[in-house]
């Protein structure tokens, strides 16, 4: 269905679209749509089995424009929907089918146009308009009558992580954080995002794990953002992981949704731990 009968149907700020579909050697998957301001974004919900209330996991993909398409959200499903969370997937604008301009377009942009700062502007929107649709993904989680809303939690890769550290230290409602190579790929050369990320932890008042693969683009961010944790006390979780296995998983996200298996019990754990914990 094109995108403007889509939007002509909407009369809600959170429509439901009748799509649901297994994933591969996973739980189903409901595509969704929702509102983010004037825009009609897409994203994938997977539940378990019974009427709830179940906890809740928001998964923020990265940089890619069809994250929708590969593994990940089937994969990060596989992880978090056998261990009693609802997943929901919001896909940012510009993304999938969502809505909007696709934020690298937006930078490669400002990159060819001299004077266009780059740098500031991926910050700008990754705090702004990004975050906006994330949380507005989070919003249509907490409509969902089977979602217990005092058990949130968020996470993501990449990109993703950094809008999971965003998220954190808006104080939304997420209980705990996950954040995998956030900035990685990024952190040499944005200044402006590492000083950003480090503000942000330091108004973070909710449990973060920060993962990261030994090979990654950098690990400067658990290295920075760890020491920042630690030196104010708060409750963090921080590992990278050793050298082992193929080369792929290795790498930046751990190779994606190849990967994940690395991390998943660390998650779930940590998570489990955290959200039972009195705040």
């Amino acid at each position: 269905m094109k995108r403007t009968i889509i939007a002509a149907l909407v009369a809600l700020s959170v429509i439901p679209i009748a799509a649901r579909q297994r994933g591969a050697g996973g739980p189903p998957r409901e595509r969704v749509t929702f509102k983010s301001g004037h825009l009609t974004l897409e994203g994938f919900l997977f539940k378990p089995e019974g009427p709830g209330s179940f906890p809740a996991l928001i998964w923020n993909h990265g940089s890619e424009q069809h994250p929708e398409g590969g593994p990940q959200f089937d994969a990060v499903a596989r992880i978090f929907v056998p261990a009693g969370y609802v997943v929901f997937a919001p896909v940012r604008r510009g993304h999938g089918a969502s809505e909007g301009t696709y934020i690298t377009s937006e930078i490669e942009r400002a990159r060819q146009t001299r004077g266009g700062a780059p740098a500031q502007l991926m910050v700008h929107l990754m705090e702004t308009e990004q975050l906006d649709d994330q949380l507005a993904g989070l919003s249509y989680v907490k409509s969902l009558p089977y979602v217990d809303q005092t058990r949130l939690a968020v996470a993501g890769c990449s990109y993703g992580g950094i809008e999971t550290l965003l998220a954190a230290e808006r104080g939304t409602g997420f209980k705990a954080a996950v954040a995998i190579s956030p900035a990685a790929l990024s952190w040499d050369g944005n200044p402006l995002l590492r000083e950003r990320l480090v503000k942000a932890v330091r108004r973070i008042e909710i449990p973060v794990m920060l993962l990261q693969p030994p090979k990654d683009a950098s690990l400067e961010p658990s290295h920075v953002l760890g020491a920042e944790f630690t030196k104010l006390g708060k409750r963090y979780v921080g590992k990278i992981y050793p050298a082992e296995g193929p080369e792929d998983e290795q790498g930046h996200c751990f190779g994606g949704a190849k990967g994940m298996h690395i991390w998943a019990a660390d998650a779930v754990t940590f998570l489990a731990d955290a959200l039972r914990s009195p705040r």
